[in-house]
C-alpha cells in the first residue's frame, strides 16, 4: 500500500496540506503526521510569529524553497488564520511532488 500524503498533483501544479507551528526557532519542513482525525497533513515550522500574515510568509518561502520555485509560485489557497493551510504550488507536479518527498525523508 502507497504511504499517506498530504499532497496531491494537481492541474497546472500540487496541491499541499500543511500544519504549521509559528516561532518553531528555525524554518524547516519536518515531517508527516497523520492527525487523530485521519488527516495527513506536512508539518512545518517557521522562526516567524503568527502576526501580521508573518508565519504564512515565512512558511510560502520555505516552500517555494524546498520546492525550487519563485515564491510567486507559492499561494496559500486556505487557513489563513488556521494550524492547518492549504498551499498550492505551481509547476510540474511529479517533480514538486518528488522534492516534498526527498525533503521528508529522514524525519
Amino acid at each position: 500500500m502507497a504511504a499517506l500524503r498530504p499532497w496531491a498533483v494537481t492541474p497546472g501544479g500540487l496541491s499541499v496540506v500543511v500544519r504549521l507551528t509559528p516561532r518553531g526557532g528555525r524554518d524547516a519542513i519536518e515531517d508527516v503526521e497523520q492527525r487523530a482525525d485521519g488527516q495527513v497533513v506536512l508539518k512545518a515550522r517557521v522562526r516567524a510569529a503568527a502576526t501580521e500574515g508573518e508565519a504564512n510568509a515565512a512558511l510560502v518561502a520555505l516552500l517555494a524553497r524546498t520546492t525550487g520555485v519563485p515564491p510567486c509560485d507559492v499561494v496559500l489557497a486556505g487557513g489563513a488564520a488556521a494550524r492547518i493551510k492549504r498551499l498550492t504550488i505551481a509547476g510540474h507536479g511529479p517533480l514538486l511532488a518528488a522534492a516534498l518527498e526527498k525533503a521528508t525523508q529522514g524525519s
